[in-house]
């Protein structure tokens, strides 16, 4: 070996002792990381729902999924508008892209912890006066010298107190959350969508009860006019047959708009054209499941928004820790080696080699308080997180309250409404029974008709607000019960 390659590699060997210790305090160090660790923070609890009596405990978990809840309704058009749903819904397609975006960042978080390598070639040429005005007059080209340049670099920050760290846990818990925003974007649009549908089922009922009314009140107006023909009926109760007709199709006109704004909205919901989408009329109404209840504690486990939040707390409090670590030094360790020469027919050769290594420790040592302010920042907004967390938990109980006590409420309402509709349909026969025996005027029928068409419909609202009622309370409670894989896995 020539006399000065063993020179080189006696002082790259001498060099290399001198910076083992550097880079095993900088690898101890690392061990430890500036920042408060995260705690989950207190929240108002209570033991059971206050309505929770009379209700069937449910036995979930954050691990499983939630299952293909919207099949306790036991409808398979319903079933497959939201298998399209969680497909094509472009709101939940915007949520997932966000997800995407964050899983991106705890890579890039990841790779910072590897050394950089940089490779750079180049041709530089460069021109230096002489210092003299005459023999730069003589030769406009003294001079000016080409470089070729070829470079390897490597770079490794040293995460000694924890800064990396800290700004990898802060991206994978917003990662978490964004997991979780998803998860809750996904059970809001099929909440949406299974409300929408089973209220357009009940309005199928309702427009088939207004056809059969009409139907009824058509034959009555017949049965008037005969009578009116015959002397025994006067004017005014044709006039009354026929108002009581036109308002009842007035009402059946008024649920075709209605029922069109549902379909289409389902129909933006699968993320088709409305003008694309039909749902054909059923006769039949999806049955109100039962709807098991879990604890208030599981609830925080269980809802997406309430995981989201507290993630949110989790990424805020490890930017604490990045706040602080700008106050101490950063340890870097950089190697740079290639080739220089002004001519290319020798440029990769050794005597054209050059190389340099070495630790640089660099630290902020006045910076007019930003890196205070920075600090007050970051805890001010873990505090505005976790405001928002035992918000978010407390919006979660209210919800799951409200939605057990209307459905309790709507329940005993709904016995009360049949019994009254029982009543109303036993008077509309007696009454009718009695007009046309001539014992009373059609006034009297008209009144009752009313009135028990008006109970029909009572009914079927009552049965539309249970079904919408129980959709908000299994998604208030976080979705269903069944499953192996919780939905943030699957993403």
């Amino acid at each position: 070996m020539p006399r000065s390659s063993r020179m080189n590699a006696l002082s790259l060997t001498a060099f290399a002792s001198k910076l083992a210790p550097t880079v095993g305090l900088a690898l101890l160090l690392s061990a430890c990381a500036i920042g408060p660790d995260y705690k989950r923070p207190d929240v108002i609890e209570p033991v059971q729902f206050k309505e929770a009596q009379g209700w069937r405990q449910a036995n979930p978990s954050d691990s499983l999924a939630r299952g293909a809840w919207w099949e306790l309704y036991g409808d398979r058009q319903l079933n497959g508008l939201v298998e399209r749903l969680n497909t094509s819904n472009q709101t939940v397609a915007q949520a997932e892209a966000r997800f995407r975006q964050a899983q991106a960042l705890v890579r890039s978080s990841r790779g910072a912890f590897y050394p950089s390598v940089d490779l750079s070639v180049g041709k530089t040429r460069a021109s230096q006066g002489t210092g003299s005005s005459s023999a730069s007059l003589s030769s406009s080209s003294s001079g000016i010298r080409d470089t070729l340049n070829a470079q390897l670099g490597v770079s490794w920050e040293a995460d000694i107190w924890g800064k990396l760290r800290r700004g990898l846990e802060a991206n994978e818990a917003s990662a978490e959350a964004s997991s979780a925003d998803l998860a809750a974007m996904r059970l809001s649009q099929q909440s949406e969508l299974v409300q929408s549908y089973l209220q357009l089922r009940v309005m199928d009922e309702q427009t088939r009860l207004l056809q059969a009314t009409l139907d009824t009140y058509q034959r009555s107006l017949k049965m008037t006019e005969n009578q009116y023909r015959a002397g025994v009926a006067g004017k005014d109760a044709i006039a009354q047959a026929q108002t009581q007709l036109k308002t009842t199709q007035a009402s059946l006109i008024d649920l075709i708009w209605q029922r069109a704004q549902l379909e289409n909205a389902i129909a933006v919901l699968i993320g088709e054209a409305p003008a694309n989408f039909n749902l054909a009329v059923s006769n039949d109404i999806p049955a109100l499941p039962q709807i098991p209840v879990s604890l208030p504690s599981q609830l925080l486990e269980r809802r997406p928004d309430i995981a989201s939040a507290e993630r949110s707390v989790i990424a805020a409090n490890a930017n604490i820790g990045v706040a602080k670590a700008a106050y101490y030094p950063d340890l870097s360790l950089s190697l740079q080696g290639g080739y220089s020469s002004s001519t290319y027919e020798d440029w990769i050769s050794l005597p054209n080699r050059f190389w340099s290594v070495g630790p640089k420790l660099a630290m902020t040592l006045f910076d007019g308080g930003q890196r205070s302010a920075e600090v007050d920042r970051t805890v001010a907004s873990y505090d505005e997180t976790v405001a928002k967390y035992r918000q978010t938990v407390l919006d979660g109980f209210r919800e799951v309250e409200n939605y057990m006590v209307q459905l309790k409420v709507l329940a005993d309402e709904a016995v009360v409404s049949n019994e009254a509709l029982e009543s109303a349909r036993e008077s509309l026969r007696l009454t009718e029974n009695q007009y046309k025996a001539g014992l009373i005027a059609y006034l009297d029928v008209v009144t009752v008709q009313a009135t028990a068409l008006s109970n029909e419909r009572t009914v079927l609202t009552l049965l539309q607000s249970r079904l919408v009622a129980s959709v908000q309370l299994i998604a208030a409670l976080g979705g269903g019960w069944d499953g192996q894989t919780s939905l943030a896995e699957k993403e």
